[in-house]
């Protein structure tokens, strides 16, 4: 079952965003808090949403999909921009990736945005091959800038 988080989902959130970051093998870059997450998705201007994956048995949390709009220029309409999706490994081949994913396009359909669109690690094969299953073009042409820690505290103090 997929439904829209609560805010007494913050804390299974903030867990699987844990799990997320050590199946990423980035635990240490993990720094956000319960607090935080919940500012973010709850508090007076929200500035993303998730959707929970719960198991149909125990009604447990098993993933999440973490997501804001963007918006195209070019097509002059938003788009989602999944941040985080994840599913707890001993949950894989339920249908819960696939869930989370095809609610996210029904919102995209629904609302007219131009389209769904995340990043993956190059070394995730098994996510990648479930994406192009879904028909999900990686876009080799482009590549991710990021701007952190000191370069940013540089540039933005100019």
């Amino acid at each position: 079952m997929i439904r829209t988080a609560t805010p007494a989902d913050v804390p299974a959130i903030h867990a699987l965003v844990r799990d997320l970051a050590a199946y990423e093998k980035a635990l240490d870059e993990a720094r956000a808090t319960e607090e935080q997450l919940h500012e973010a998705l709850f508090g007076e201007r929200p500035a993303a949403y998730a959707h929970i994956a719960q198991d149909d048995a125990s009604g447990e949390a098993v993933g999440f999909a973490l997501w804001f709009l963007n918006f195209s220029t070019w097509r002059g309409v938003h788009g989602i921009y999944l941040e985080d999706l994840y599913v707890r490994p001993e949950a894989r081949g339920g249908g819960h990736g696939k869930a989370l994913l095809t609610e996210l396009a029904r919102i995209c359909v629904a609302r007219g945005y131009g389209r769904l669109e995340w990043s993956v690690l190059d070394w995730n094969a098994p996510a990648i091959d479930f994406y192009r299953s879904l028909g999900a073009v990686p876009m080799e042409e482009w590549t991710t800038n990021r701007l952190t820690g000191e370069a940013l505290l540089s540039l933005g103090s100019q």
